[in-house]
């Protein structure tokens, strides 16, 4: 009898071995899955800081840049009313060109003020008769983004269309429809 109750004593054992190497695999997969999903979350974070810091350095230059623009328009008012071209103007041209070029390398770009009326990059001061509607009759001060995004709108005069042309222009669509 003594050998049936070792055995049956080794078979508990091992049966005990057994369940308890299986709970310390279940237990080691549930650490690693946690490890790997820890480490998911710290590269997550790591890629997320990594543009963070690359968006604020590509923005934290608007602050100088928009009061430099300030500078610009100066230069630009007073060669508007410089007379004849001088020295003194020509080396004033260098300078606002000198200057240009550093902001643009440093992603400035000037929004285009022709054509038609863009509400997300132009602000409309007034508004004039014209032939066609929300076209841009006059720039007051142009407008630059940094790196694609807008620094200063472009502050414009916007054309509308007169009452007379539009009505006579209704009663001609009114006269063709009508035949």
């Amino acid at each position: 009898m003594t050998g049936k109750s070792e055995e049956s004593k080794a078979a508990a054992e091992g049966d005990d071995v057994s369940s308890k190497l299986e709970e310390a695999q279940a237990q080691a997969e549930k650490y690693l899955d946690m490890a790997r999903r820890l480490q998911a979350d710290f590269d997550n974070y790591r890629k997320r800081t990594q543009r963070e810091n690359e968006e604020f350095r590509k923005y934290a230059c608007s602050s100088i840049v928009g009061d430099l623009l300030t500078v610009v328009d100066d230069l630009d008012r007073a060669l508007e009313h410089a007379g004849e071209e001088t020295e003194f103007v020509k080396g004033i041209r260098g300078v606002r060109a000198n200057l240009m070029k550093v902001l643009e390398s440093n992603g400035l770009r000037e929004i285009p003020s022709e054509g038609k009326f863009d509400p997300e990059l132009h602000e409309a001061l007034c508004a004039v008769d014209g032939e066609e509607d929300g076209m841009i009759a006059e720039v007051f001060q142009k407008g630059y983004t940094l790196n694609g995004k807008v620094l200063r709108y472009s502050k414009v005069k916007v054309t509308r269309k007169t009452e007379e042309k539009a009505e006579s222009k209704e009663s001609k669509e009114t006269e063709n429809e009508g035949e």
